[in-house]
């Protein structure tokens, strides 16, 4: 097969892996020799609305599969097209992406091509020969296989920046019923033996120095769970991320929305449009990581362990909590003005330091980026005072607009 219908192939089949974010790692260029650099003059990171980054070369190393997990396209039973890269043509590949500036680092995934072992050795192979052949200096994000020698795992993590093990799917049952030849405890023992390691290779860096420990995905771990694929509500959903957050100091949970894939009957249809399900996971997910909220805040804002999906989650809480507003721009402590619709952290970081010369109107919050047509009915300015907030419409004023998407 050729190099380029390959690639047709490898990269189209890499676009189910959302956990592809570059950022977190260590600064490194090459001015002092060897090629590319993670950060800096000279490289641009693009970066999706929801977050991912669109600038790393993003394939996998074969969509051929001996598993047959049921929400796959690339399941050993699908009938998909089939190609396989070998080592050299993804070192290849990407070090001709970079010299064309193309791109700022790989992200390599792949699926099970013989066993776990001899797959992750293969993996492992591609970007030993990108750092130690060729002294490849950019972010490259591994994706490492569970059920692989740890041995091999550890290696990977000496050379790529960021590691991640898929979650799959929220519930252990789940994965039971819909990919039996994987096993839910196994992914989390790798996940906290990833976590040791990250940790232990900080701590060896702050005692013994940078230059003297020896560097081990610096990045941190990553993971993705597939929605939708299960009956899994989006409670169950984000209780998951918030025991993955806390049990494995997870840099990032990603969320990738699951679509029917023809001739799997096994896997139930979504309960909700998928990318905008997924969307709002993102929101959710952002709110409790930097918003202060918690998991049960969140989830009350929509009905019956499902997300509001007209509106965002913070909207969603602050409409059902109408009791706590509005609240003073002026005088509101932080954690009060993050639970304020149309304020992001930024903006209150910059409000918190305004505040403290004079005082704020409304359009001060304006200049400051502040939505207004969302926060104004929440808040109180020097020159504003908003309408009671138990008004029938507030809602509907508040929804966004059915938007008709492109058709082309």
């Amino acid at each position: 097969m050729e190099l380029l219908r390959k690639l047709e192939i490898l990269a189209d089949a890499a676009k189910y892996d959302a956990s592809c974010a570059s950022s977190g790692t260590d600064k490194r260029d090459s001015r002092k020799g060897g090629l590319g650099s993670t950060e800096g003059m000279g490289i641009c990171h693009a970066y999706a609305p929801d977050g991912r980054c669109i600038s790393l070369l993003k394939i996998l190393l074969t969509n051929a599969c001996v598993f047959d997990c049921a929400y796959c396209i690339n399941r050993a039973t699908s009938n998909t097209p089939r190609a396989r890269f070998t080592v050299e043509e993804v070192v290849g590949l990407t070090l001709d992406f970079y010299r064309r500036n193309c791109i700022e680092g790989l992200f390599l995934s792949s699926g099970i091509i013989r066993d776990p072992d001899y797959t992750m050795e293969q993996l492992l192979r591609v970007v030993r020969s990108l750092r130690l052949d060729h002294g490849f200096h950019g972010y490259i994000h591994l994706k490492t296989i569970p059920d692989a020698d740890p041995g091999l795992i550890t290696e990977a993590g000496l050379y790529a920046d960021r590691l991640s093990i898929n979650i799959e799917l929220p519930q252990a049952a789940s994965l039971a019923a819909l990919a039996p030849e994987k096993n839910f405890a196994d992914i989390h023992t790798a996940m906290g033996s990833l976590r040791g390691q990250i940790a232990d290779a900080k701590e060896a860096r702050r005692t013994e120095g940078r230059a003297k420990a020896p560097r081990f995905a610096p990045a941190g771990q990553s993971t993705q769970m597939i929605i939708g694929a299960d009956a899994s509500d989006d409670a169950t959903v984000l209780g998951a991320s918030v025991g993955l957050y806390q049990g494995y100091g997870m840099r990032r949970v990603y969320y990738s929305a699951y679509s029917p894939i023809p001739d799997a009957s096994a896997v139930l249809p979504p309960r909700a449009p998928p990318l905008v399900r997924e969307h709002r996971l993102y929101q959710a997910d952002w709110l409790l990581r930097f918003y202060g909220f918690g998991l049960q805040e969140i989830v009350a804002g929509g009905e019956a362990g499902m997300l509001d999906l007209a509106i965002d989650p913070k909207l969603a809480w602050a409409l059902k909590h109408r009791e706590t507003f509005p609240v003073d721009v002026n005088s509101a402590p932080r954690e009060v003005l993050l639970r304020v619709p149309g304020l992001g952290t930024k903006t209150v970081g910059r409000i918190l330091a305004t505040r403290r010369h004079r005082g704020l109107r409304a359009d001060d919050l304006a200049r400051m980026g502040v939505r207004l047509t969302q926060a104004l009915p929440f808040l109180v300015a020097v020159d504003h005072l908003p309408r009671q907030l138990d008004g029938l419409h507030l809602r509907a004023r508040l929804t966004p607009a059915p938007v008709q998407a492109s058709l082309f």
